[in-house]
């Protein structure tokens, strides 16, 4: 028996199978309609729905419960242009000379350039950085587990937390990114993983016809 302190589980809703399939729809039905989007209006967005949609992400499980990332929320204008040129900088390298021709082709239905004018107009711009370990007050280092797949579903938290707020969003990753941690003045033990783009759609909004996978592309169910 562990000697750790332990509560009982918070009690939750008892649903029936018919809640819970009309749940479930409903939650699908709602997600399918996320879309990556670039055009954005600067129309603002309350300050707490960003709030609460991290505190949203920071529920994520992580590995020993260490909750590896760190959140910053960037509405300055600013500090939103110098982040947007070093991106456009990094994409004009990769577009250039660092992509293949194959992803070149891969990117191409998508319509993407490196020409990121999102990063000025959307009211907030979410970095999102994973750190390996903390650093005590004392200098000591905690080491982190399993950082990158903790960091991953908390993102993906977030992401669908806005989306329930009807907020559309971006994820970007101009490569490398350690920019960010220059214009934000995060430590050098935080490793930026992904540029999150927060706002309402521009209302002439466009996005690339695309489909998603069929249920019996993505999933194998083995036994009942």
């Amino acid at each position: 028996m562990s000697d750790h302190p332990t509560i009982a589980l918070p009690a939750g809703p008892d649903f029936s199978p018919g809640e819970m399939r009309e749940r479930i729809a409903s939650f699908y039905a709602e997600v399918n309609r996320r879309r990556t989007v670039r055009d954005y209006s600067d129309r603002p967005v309350p300050r707490e729905v960003i709030e609460t949609a991290i505190l949203a992400a920071g529920t994520a499980p992580s590995g020993a419960n260490l909750q590896p990332w760190h959140f910053v929320v960037v509405s300055d204008a600013g500090t939103k242009h110098r982040i947007r040129m070093a991106a456009e900088a990094e994409e004009r390298e990769f577009y250039e000379h660092r992509a293949s021709a194959e992803w070149l082709e891969a990117l191409a239905p998508l319509g993407t350039d490196s020409e990121k004018s999102f990063l000025d107009v959307a009211p907030y711009l979410i970095a999102i950085f994973l750190k390996k370990y903390d650093v005590l007050p004392d200098g000591r280092k905690v080491k982190h587990y399993y950082p990158v797949e903790s960091t991953g579903i908390a993102t993906g938290v977030l992401i669908t937390a806005l989306n329930h707020a009807g907020l559309a969003t971006l994820t970007h990753t101009p490569s490398p990114m350690k920019f960010l941690n220059e214009i934000l003045g995060r430590p050098a033990h935080e490793r930026p993983f992904l540029l999150l783009v927060a706002g309402y759609a521009a209302p002439d909004a466009r996005v690339p016809d695309i489909h998603r996978k069929p249920l019996e592309e993505i999933a194998t169910f083995v036994g009942n």
